[in-house]
């Protein structure tokens, strides 16, 4: 994972060239923006959005254990440092009161990795936890990755923070992408793709600017049996190639060649051992040995049903100080740019995790069958999980708003 000796320069033609620009939108999720108003007296000025000249090696195989496997499954720990545990939907999203990010200990640490593993998305409000915090804490979870292409902070020596950024300088073009094409889980097309990955805002809109997570194990529960098997033999390519095409597009210089990378349509969280439905519209490009036909079908179908089903989604008011710790392995996120021309600025920290596990993969390395989430919460509930079992059908529904 370590760097070639560092060539860091300012690249000041490549920001010039973004600055004389500042005046043309962009697509947010391909091209990287410098977004610079000028405002030099701004807080958090220091960590406005820089693209150093770096060149890194691609990243080699190394090993991961998740902390969750070490957790409390109970998490007493956690829980008895917070005030309340509010679970915002049924599939995804906890919010924690009380807890100072600072202040966890290992053990709490480890619970905490096992929370997010469970419910996809933990939120804190009210965070004074700073940068290189937030760093030490990320780290706990797996070696820290390093962006390609995206900005990192103008402060020296944050190599490993990705910068969130938009300003009024630089508009986002609606004719450039749609929505579903936002939706992501980061950095998919890596070896070993994120795990516990935090963000923390730091300059907030008054209103707009929203996240909104979607639950990949709730998309696998959603699915008939027959459908879930099927996906399960399944792989798919995950590619940089885009993200990289558009940072040269923008005039910035790529600071690790792009790769493309395969991995199951259907991966197992090695501490919780549910099932996760993993393809995402910003990475995932096609299934492979299928054709082309039948792979544009499968992936169109899961990518709508990520993006427009609210029964597997959470959604996020961001305020200043919020803190978001999300599983990359077993969500997908998109944000609203629904605020320009407000300021809105983030900080994200992103640990590796392992190679993700297929079925197969799992129940051969952890001895145990992968589970169905949803099935596995309603026998902890004491309910008949016949229904899943039976592929969903138990006479007329209705619908009730």
């Amino acid at each position: 994972m370590a760097p070639v000796a560092d060539t860091t320069k300012s690249h000041p033609d490549g920001i010039q060239r973004l600055k004389a620009n500042n005046d043309k939108i962009f697509n947010p999720f391909y091209s990287p923006s410098i977004g610079d108003d000028g405002d030099d007296g701004y807080e958090y000025s220091r960590f406005k959005p820089s693209f150093p000249e770096v060149s890194w090696e691609p990243l080699a195989p190394f090993d991961v254990v998740d902390r969750g496997l070490s957790a409390d499954p109970e998490k007493k720990a956690l829980f008895s440092a917070a005030k309340k545990i509010k679970h915002l939907t049924p599939a995804i999203g906890t919010e924690l009161e009380g807890i100072d990010l600072r202040q966890l200990s290992d053990t709490q640490k480890d619970e905490l990795a096992l929370l997010v593993g469970e419910r996809g998305v933990v939120f804190f409000r009210d965070q004074a936890i700073d940068i290189h915090e937030q760093l030490a804490l990320a780290r706990h979870f797996g070696p820290l990755h390093k962006h390609a292409t995206t900005p990192i902070p103008r402060e020296a020596g944050l190599h490993e923070v990705h910068v969130v950024y938009n300003d009024s300088s630089r508009r986002p073009d609606p004719s450039a992408y749609t929505k579903l094409e936002l939706w992501h889980s980061d950095v998919t097309y890596e070896l070993q793709p994120p795990s516990a990955t935090s963000l923390k805002g730091i300059a907030i809109p008054d209103v707009g600017g929203d996240t909104l997570w979607s639950s990949g194990y709730a998309l696998y529960s959603s699915l008939s049996p027959g459908f879930q098997k099927y996906l399960e033999g399944l792989t798919a390519v995950h590619s940089a190639v885009a993200q990289a095409q558009g940072a040269r597009a923008g005039g910035t210089h790529v600071r690790r060649q792009e790769i493309e990378t395969v991995h199951p349509v259907v991966r197992v969280h090695p501490a919780t051992g549910w099932k996760s439905v993993y393809v995402n519209p910003g990475f995932t490009r096609r299934i492979v040995g299928v054709p082309k036909a039948e792979s544009d079908a499968i992936l169109s179908f899961l990518f709508h049903q990520i993006s427009e089903n609210p029964d597997f989604q959470v959604r996020f008011r961001w305020e200043k100080d919020s803190v978001a710790i999300w599983d990359n392995r077993v969500v997908t996120h998109s944000a609203t740019f629904d605020f320009w021309p407000a300021r809105r600025h983030a900080l994200r920290a992103t640990p590796h995790g392992e190679r993700p596990l297929s079925v197969a993969d799992y129940e051969k390395k952890f001895g145990k069958d992968a589970k169905d989430r949803q099935i596995e919460v309603w026998k902890s509930q004491g309910l008949d999980t016949d229904l899943q079992q039976n592929g969903g059908i138990s006479g007329p529904k209705g619908y009730n708003d």
